[in-house]
C-alpha cells in the first residue's frame, strides 16, 4: 500500500498544486463571465430575428430566414456552422429569456455553468406558469451539490411540480416505444430499442453482470476444455479451449455480442452451464436500484428515483415493490431525514443491505454511481483496527475506492453517516448522506434501542 508520504509527495509538489488549484479557479471564473457575454449576444441575436419577422404574413418562416441568414453571419466570425450557431442562439434565448434567475446565480458565481444546463434540462418538461417556482428551488439544490448528483433531484422536482401526473405522461410516452435501425459507416449499424426505463435500465445490467462473467471465468473455462489426459486430447475441445484463453474482447464488446446471441439464438453463444465461481449465464438476472417513497406505494402518481439514470412514474414501481424479494423499512431522523436504522426481511447480507437504502450512491463527493454497484469500503481501515460497522462502513465505486486506498485524499467518517473528505492540499469536502424519500415523524427517543442503533 502507498504510504501517505509517498502519496503526497515533496512540499515543492504541493506547492506546485497548491498554485495549480488556484490558477485553474481564476481561469474557470473568467471563462464564466465569457461564456455569460456570449449567450447574451447570441440571445440578442436571436431577438433581432424574432423583431425581422414581426408583421409578417408567413411569420414562422420569415423567423426562421431571419435565424438562418444571422446564424450565418456570425457563424462566419466564429468559424462555426451555421446550423451550429442557430442551435446555440436557441439555448441561449431559453436561458437569458425563461430562466434569468440561474443565469444571475451563474454569473454571480453560486452555481456553475453545467448546473444552469441541468436546471434547464431538467426544466424543459414544464409549462411556462411554474417555470420561475421550479426555478428558485433547483437554484437552491444546485448550490449544494455537483450537477452530475443534483441532476436526478431536479429531474424530479420537475416532474412533482408539472400539472400533469408523471404517471399520465408516461403512459403516453410507452405507447410511443419502438425499435429502430439506423445505418452507420463500415459495415456497422445502431439498433435503438426506444423502451421505459426500468426495462432499459435492466436490460444494460444483465447484459453488463454476463459480459463480467465471461470475462472473470475465461480462465477456468480454458481450462475445463482442456482434456486430463493429454494422449486423448480432442480436436474440437483442443481448438475451443485455445479460443476461450485467447478470448482479448473488452466488456463493451462482450455485452454487444451477448445481446446479438440473445436476440437472434436465444442464448449467448459463451454460454457456461457448468457450475463456475460466476454461475451459469442464464441464472443471472437484471438488478435496478429504486427509491420509492410511500406516498407512491399508497397509490398517488409521485415520481420514483431509479438510482444513477432518471425519474420512473409511480405504477412501474409499485409493480417492482410488488414482486421484490426484499424489503427495507427506513427509519430516520425526523429532522435531518438521515437513515437510523433498516428492518430487513430474508436478507442474507443484512448489513450491506442498511448502507445501500442509506448511501444510494458512491459517497465520493459528486460521484452518482448506485450503490448496487459499489463496493463497501471501511472508512477506517479494517487492517488498521477499523471495525466492521455500519458507523464505519460506506459504499465506494470501484475508482473512488483505489483513490481512497492509493492516493493522498483521506476520508472519516461523522455520526449520521456523513463522510468528510480531505484532499493532498487539506481541502474539505463534506458528503452528507443522501436524504430518504421519506423522513418518518417519529421521536427517536421513543424507538426502541434495536431500531436506533446502527447494526
Amino acid at each position: 500500500m502507498t504510504s501517505t508520504a509517498e502519496a503526497l509527495g515533496s512540499d515543492a509538489d504541493l506547492a506546485t498544486l497548491a498554485d495549480l488549484v488556484y490558477e485553474i479557479a481564476g481561469v474557470e471564473r473568467r471563462l464564466s463571465l465569457v461564456q455569460i457575454a456570449q449567450l447574451r449576444v447570441l440571445a440578442r441575436a436571436g431577438q433581432l430575428a424574432e423583431r425581422q419577422a414581426a408583421g409578417s404574413p408567413a411569420r414562422v418562416q420569415a423567423h426562421e430566414m431571419a435565424v438562418r441568414s444571422i446564424a450565418a453571419e456570425l457563424g462566419g466570425a466564429m468559424r462555426v456552422t451555421d446550423r451550429t450557431v442557430q442551435r446555440r442562439i436557441d439555448e441561449a434565448r431559453t436561458v437569458v429569456e425563461d430562466y434569468p434567475a440561474a443565469l444571475g446565480a451563474w454569473e454571480s458565481g453560486t452555481i456553475t455553468r453545467a448546473h444552469v444546463m441541468v436546471i434547464v434540462d431538467a426544466g424543459s418538461v414544464l409549462p411556462a406558469e411554474v417555470r420561475a417556482s421550479y426555478e428558485s428551488v433547483a437554484i437552491e439544490r444546485c448550490r449544494k451539490d455537483t450537477p452530475n448528483r443534483v441532476r436526478a433531484q431536479l429531474e424530479i422536482l420537475a416532474q412533482r411540480m408539472h400539472p400533469r401526473s408523471f404517471s399520465e405522461r408516461h403512459e403516453a410516452a410507452a405507447a410511443e416505444r419502438c425499435v429502430r435501425l439506423t445505418p452507420g459507416r463500415d459495415g456497422m449499424s445502431d439498433l435503438i430499442a426506444t423502451l421505459p426505463t426500468v426495462i432499459a435500465e435492466g436490460i444494460h445490467d444483465r447484459l453488463t453482470q454476463q459480459a463480467r462473467a465471461i470475462i472473470d471465468t475465461r480462465g477456468e473455462r480454458a481450462d475445463a476444455e482442456r482434456p486430463a489426459d493429454v494422449g486423448q486430447t480432442s480436436p474440437s475441445s483442443d481448438d475451443r479451449g485455445e479460443i476461450i484463453a485467447t478470448d482479448a474482447r473488452t466488456t463493451d464488446q462482450v455485452r454487444a455480442d451477448v445481446f446479438a446471441d440473445l436476440l437472434l439464438a436465444g442464448t449467448p453463444a459463451l454460454d457456461d452451464t457448468r457450475d463456475t465461481t460466476a454461475g451459469p449465464l442464464g441464472a443471472i438476472r437484471a438488478r435496478v436500484q429504486v427509491v420509492v417513497p410511500a406516498l407512491a406505494l399508497s397509490g398517488t402518481n409521485e415520481p420514483c428515483d431509479l438510482v444513477g439514470r432518471s425519474p420512473i412514474d409511480a405504477d412501474t414501481a409499485r409493480r417492482l415493490a410488488g414482486d421484490a424479494p426484499t424489503w427495507e423499512r427506513l427509519v430516520s431522523d425526523p429532522v435531518k431525514g438521515t437513515v437510523l436504522a433498516v428492518d430487513s426481511y430474508r436478507v442474507p447480507m443484512p448489513m450491506r443491505r442498511y448502507l445501500q437504502a442509506r448511501d444510494q450512491h458512491c459517497r465520493f463527493p459528486g460521484c452518482r454511481m448506485a450503490a448496487i454497484r459499489c463496493e463497501i469500503d471501511h472508512t477506517h481501515d479494517a487492517a488498521l483496527g477499523g471495525k466492521t460497522e455500519t458507523r464505519n462502513l460506506g459504499c465506494l465505486c470501484q475508482r473512488h475506492h483505489s483513490m481512497k486506498q492509493f492516493t493522498a485524499w483521506r476520508v472519516r467518517q461523522l455520526t449520521g453517516g456523513v463522510l468528510e473528505w480531505t484532499s493532498p492540499l487539506g481541502t474539505i469536502y463534506r458528503e452528507d448522506a443522501p436524504t430518504p424519500a421519506v423522513a418518518f415523524s417519529l421521536d427517536e427517543r421513543h424507538l426502541p434501542a434495536t431500531e436506533a442503533a446502527p447494526f
